[in-house]
């Protein structure tokens, strides 16, 4: 008997008899473009683009209150916005639903970075060796408080090469934290649509 012929097999449960016979084999798929396998590997597996409204709306938020910290250290004459208050805001309004975006991460990162680099300063004085040691602790710090926030390791670092007086600085970095966090709250809030900030406070 040929292998191709179709055969009866016993009636299933249903009553029905099945008919089966050899399974089709898989057509041959033409080879890609080489061009096409290039486009792929370099899109590599990154998200999909925001939409245009998305990413306007994330800008002019950010931009919006790294303004207002400007016009705060304006109107108080001292340097209220430093870089790492701006990459939080980047990371608030960019990617807000990872942990590092957190309230908890952003307000308490910066200030147990804050107590580390002061702490490195008091011991090992103003050196860029003592600013990398505080980098490092300060991470450190932050893993076992569960606050992950990359950019307060550089609030370690400000403070060890720049010795800001604690009196002044560390209010003010608490309170532009916090307003990070509320602008990223109202930002959320204000864009229907918006992916919901924040995702847990503590």
């Amino acid at each position: 008997m040929s292998t191709d012929e179709i055969t009866e097999t016993p009636a299933s449960p249903t009553g029905s008899r099945v008919l089966t016979g050899p399974h089709p084999r898989p057509l041959p798929q033409p080879p890609s473009h080489p061009r096409t396998r290039i486009r792929t590997r370099l899109a590599g597996r990154a998200p999909a683009p925001p939409s245009p409204g998305a990413v306007a709306h994330n800008i002019s938020a950010a931009t919006a209150v790294l303004l207002a910290l400007v016009a705060i250290g304006s109107f108080i004459h001292e340097p209220v916005l430093i870089p790492p208050l701006a990459a939080s805001a980047a990371i608030i309004h960019g990617a807000p639903r990872l942990p590092l975006a957190q309230p908890r991460s952003v307000i308490v990162g910066h200030l147990l970075c804050a107590a580390v680099g002061y702490a490195v300063l008091a011991v090992s004085g103003s050196t860029s060796w003592a600013a990398a040691m505080a980098a490092g602790i300060s991470l450190a710090v932050m893993t076992v408080a569960r606050t992950p926030h990359s950019p307060a390791c550089a609030t370690s670092v400000v403070i060890v090469l720049n010795t800001p007086q604690p009196a002044t600085f560390v209010p003010l970095l608490m309170g532009s934290s916090v307003l990070l966090v509320l602008a990223g709250w109202a930002a959320s809030c204000a864009r229907p649509g918006a992916p919901r900030y924040p995702v847990y406070w503590w």
